[in-house]
């Protein structure tokens, strides 16, 4: 695959923790887990992947920011760059022996993604994108999907788990959403959600309360697989205000009308 020096390093760094990762899910009952919150685990995999990513892509670019869901966030010399990492999206879902969590890498410049990497590990899935260059998934292009009627199409979202503050309004989002369309998955892991939409596997995806290092990378997947992202509410930067629509150009405006009420 043909990619900038950054991306390639953020490919290399997302296989060498996944495949860290993998050994552990293969022997997950033995995990050592500790709680963060309700409904919120980390495990010694966790930080684990954290560390070697964070190895890998600090020692390779030193003066790079960073933000990571473990290790949080520390300046650079250089203040225009930054990444955004998830170590292992889908963390409830590995801990219950689930084959679907990811590894997530961006690279922010100016405040715009650049570069995104999420590797299903699972399914040996890399999408990989770059601003101007496409989606990709391994050595397939993506495309988000075709679909024009929004009651032969699929939509993704996280329901919030536990006593989370955003459940109300999901559900009535739900309540609006699910009578147009043909169906809504909820499958844990925001990267993914987002790598399926750029694959044209959902056709669009909707969640609030989400971090940065859950969507960062999803979004610059989506972007360049022709998909269209914004805030849920008009003019809001989802990175800052934690809450994501995308979707097909087709449907985008329907869609995001729907869960906007």
């Amino acid at each position: 695959m043909q990619g900038s020096a950054n991306l390639n390093l953020m490919i290399k760094a997302a296989r060498k923790a996944g495949r860290a990762l993998v050994k552990d899910f293969r022997e997950v009952e033995n995990l050592q887990v500790s709680a963060k919150g309700p409904g919120d685990f980390v495990s010694k995999a966790d930080r684990e992947a954290e560390r070697i990513i964070k190895t890998d892509l600090m020692e390779a670019r030193p003066t790079y920011g960073w933000v990571g869901e473990e290790t949080g966030e520390s300046e650079g010399a250089d203040p225009t760059r930054r990444w955004i990492v998830d170590p292992l999206d889908g963390t409830t879902n590995f801990l219950h022996g689930l084959p679907h969590w990811a590894v997530s890498i961006a690279l922010e410049h100016k405040g715009e993604i650049v570069a995104g990497v999420v590797f299903d590990a699972a399914k040996d899935e890399m999408y990989w994108a770059e601003k101007g260059a496409g989606a990709w998934m391994n050595e397939s292009r993506l495309r988000v999907s075709g679909r024009r009627s929004m009651i032969e199409s699929i939509f993704a979202t996280g329901v919030p788990f536990g006593g989370r503050g955003t459940l109300p309004a999901t559900l009535q989002d739900l309540a609006r959403l699910m009578p147009t369309c043909a169906g809504v998955r909820r499958w844990g892991a925001a990267s993914l959600d987002l790598a399926y939409v750029a694959a044209g596997r959902f056709d669009g995806y909707w969640e609030r309360g989400v971090y940065p290092w859950d969507v960062a990378a999803g979004m610059i997947l989506v972007r360049e697989a022709g998909g269209l992202v914004s805030g849920i509410r008009e003019g809001d930067d989802p990175l800052e205000k934690g809450a994501l629509i995308c979707g097909n150009a087709n449907l985008f405006e329907e869609f995001r009308k729907v869960i906007r009420g």
